[in-house]
C-alpha cells in the first residue's frame, strides 16, 4: 500500500444490478473496495480529520450511491463511484474494485 493512500476494502452495499430484468428485480449485495490517494500527503494532516478524506463519510456515500438507482453493469457502478469520489473529495486518484457473487462456484 502506498503510504499516502486510504483504502476501504470490501464494503458491503446493496443495489439493483444486472443485465436481465429478473436479476435487477431484487436487491443484491456487492462488495466494493476503493483506493483513494488524497491531494494532501499524510505529513501535512496535523492529526486533523478535516485535512483528509473522512473514510466513514465515504462509506456512507458509497452505500447511498449504490442504492440510488438500478444499473445493468457493475462497471457503470464503478465509474459512478470513481466520478463521485473525485468530484466531491480532495483526491488526486481513485481506484475501484467491485465484487459480485452471481456465478456458480465463485
Amino acid at each position: 500500500m502506498n503510504p499516502d493512500e486510504i483504502e476501504i476494502r470490501r464494503l458491503k452495499v446493496s443495489t439493483h444490478i444486472g443485465v436481465p430484468d429478473e436479476e435487477r428485480a431484487e436487491a443484491q449485495d456487492l462488495w466494493i473496495s476503493v483506493w483513494m490517494q488524497p491531494s494532501q500527503d499524510f505529513t501535512g494532516l496535523r492529526d486533523d480529520v478535516s485535512n483528509t478524506v473522512d473514510y466513514h463519510r465515504v462509506s456512507i456515500e458509497l452505500a447511498e450511491l449504490a442504492s440510488a438507482r438500478p444499473r445493468h453493469l457493475i462497471e457503470t457502478l464503478a465509474t459512478d463511484i470513481a466520478e463521485h469520489l473525485i468530484s466531491t473529495h480532495p483526491l488526486s486518484s481513485v481506484e475501484v474494485k467491485g465484487e459480485k457473487r452471481i456465478l456458480p462456484n465463485t
